[in-house]
């Protein structure tokens, strides 16, 4: 499942374009989701139980987009947008839409390929990105564990500045 927002796939070639997909919901928070929302919101901060449901929310609007564009052939969405709206004081509207196309991986003997399209030509899955090395545990340059360099002072030590 390719889904971008962008109008072309680097490593991909359109082959047809099927036209537009979209997905939508419209949704409502529950009762109690809005009676801890109104406490939250008295102190504030974020919101967990509104950030859930958008979160939800755009997923299944991007899933309803998936399945149109599967159902007209396509394995691939270009142009992706979401779109949301207010409908009266509690029901909030999210759309997903973009363009369903059918694309096929460059090879690496075409202008244009990329590791990731080299490798899905090929059957391979893609090659995954390069693991971040491992962290080390701080340790202090030098002197006792715990303690500054020599030569420094310690950090909030010194003589306050006064102007």
């Amino acid at each position: 499942m390719l889904i971008v927002t962008t109008f072309d796939i680097p490593g991909y070639k359109v082959d047809a374009v099927l036209g537009e997909v979209m997905g939508m919901t419209v949704r409502s928070a529950n009762i109690g989701a809005n009676f801890i929302a109104g406490f939250k919101s008295i102190g504030g901060g974020e919101i967990t139980e509104y950030t859930n449901l958008v979160y939800d929310s755009r997923n299944q609007v991007m899933q309803r987009m998936w399945e149109q564009c599967a159902q007209r052939g396509g394995n691939a969405v270009v142009g992706m947008r979401f779109d949301t709206g207010d409908i009266g004081q509690s029901f909030s509207e999210v759309c997903a839409y973009g363009t369903a196309v059918v694309v096929h991986p460059i090879a690496s003997e075409e202008d244009g390929g990329t590791p990731q399209s080299v490798a899905q030509a090929k059957g391979q899955p893609a090659a995954a990105a390069p693991a971040a090395p491992a962290q080390q545990p701080y340790a202090p340059p030098s002197g006792q564990p715990g303690q500054p360099p020599q030569g420094q002072p310690p950090q909030g030590y010194g003589q306050p500045t006064y102007r």
